[in-house]
């Protein structure tokens, strides 16, 4: 009766260390997986961003973003930045992180993306666009930011 359980035993220990080992690669292919779906809505809504059209850019954001600051605080502010940087010469993608949790905002699935981009006022800038899974499923920009 004691063979018999110290086997159980260990074959529950070998169960939960098998179990422990695959846990992070399935994350790993899950926070891919989430990478590779915010960066299409990314890019997406950059170009919009890019045309100046704000009032779409704006529709198509987040719930969170569009809690945060109004269409037209959203236009006036983007659009001043925007002009002052000139139009997009070029944009390339530097990096992309997945993060549940983001200072300031509520627990959730977010994919900060990282781009160097070229504006015809400045050469060398880097664009920081924060997909975020929204309530619906779908990814949309929950944070946009120029330095």
């Amino acid at each position: 009766m004691v063979i018999k359980m110290r086997i159980w035993i260990v074959s529950i220990s070998s169960m939960v260390l098998i179990g422990a080992t695959m846990l992070p690669s399935a994350m790993a292919a899950d926070q891919s997986t989430a990478i590779a779906a915010a960066a299409p809505a990314a890019e997406s809504w950059l170009k919009l961003v890019d045309k100046g059209d704000y009032h779409a850019s704006f529709e198509r954001a987040s719930s969170l973003f569009k809690n945060s600051i109004s269409a037209g605080d959203w236009a006036n502010k983007v659009g001043a930045v925007r002009k002052m940087m000139g139009a997009l010469i070029s944009r390339r993608q530097k990096n992309a992180t997945y993060a549940t949790s983001m200072q300031g905002a509520p627990d959730g699935q977010y994919v900060v993306i990282q781009y160097d981009s070229s504006f015809e006022h400045k050469q060398s800038a880097v664009e920081t666009v924060t997909p975020m899974l929204d309530k619906d499923g779908q990814w949309r920009v929950s944070g946009y930011y120029i330095k």
